[in-house]
């Protein structure tokens, strides 16, 4: 696989919420607006890519019986790390993200591509693997972001543009699960679309 391919595999085809529907929990509870959801995804993207980083270069030093447990440890390290620099500078996030931001260390996405990519690849690769995957959860998390944000709140990075108020639902846990469902969807759809077209 090319190293382009690598990249941006995780944009579109292979995006670990919109395609291979893994981190929901984050997903739906951080992304009632746009600021919330950007910096969920910067901070995965940052816990991603530098424990890929890690794990590939430690991978022959690791003993097979505690590759797991070696693995938490070293992702549950950045995931202290970035949670520390929200909290210093950017509380009101924090306190938006919460829980969201330690929980980060049990996100299957982060620990998937460590068991699937990282401890049998290169460096380089892994660190392209990680900006990748983690680039396209911020994909998915600032669209679900910004149509919830839009509908509920009548606002975009909270400014608001529509007087009133929203769309009630939008902002709550039943509007999550609706705009995931039909952005899941609508991507699958894209998908079969282009698959039909290529095969064509």
């Amino acid at each position: 696989m090319s190293k382009l391919n690598i990249l941006t595999k995780g944009f579109f085809k292979e995006n670990p919420v919109l395609v291979l529907v893994l981190g929901t929990c984050p997903t739906l509870a951080v992304t009632t607006s746009v600021k919330n959801a950007l910096g969920m995804g910067l901070a995965t993207t940052f816990v991603l890519l530098m424990s890929n980083t890690i794990i590939s270069l430690l991978k022959n030093v690791i003993p097979d019986k505690v590759r797991i447990p070696s693995f938490i440890v070293i992702i549950a390290t950045f995931v202290s790390m970035i949670d520390l620099l929200i909290q210093g500078y950017a509380p009101s996030l924090a306190s938006s993200l919460g829980i969201f931001i330690p929980l980060i260390v049990v996100n299957c996405i982060v620990l998937g591509r460590a068991e699937a990519f990282a401890s049998k690849n290169t460096v380089g690769d892994s660190i392209l693997d990680g900006l990748g995957m983690g680039i396209g959860f911020t994909i998915a998390l600032t669209i679900i972001g910004s149509v919830r944000e839009i509908l509920g709140s009548g606002s975009f990075f909270d400014h608001k543009f529509i007087q009133g108020d929203g769309i009630l639902i939008f902002v709550l846990a039943p509007g999550a699960f609706l705009v995931f469902g039909f952005t899941v969807a609508l991507v699958r759809y894209l998908q079969s679309k282009k698959k039909l077209k290529t095969e064509n």
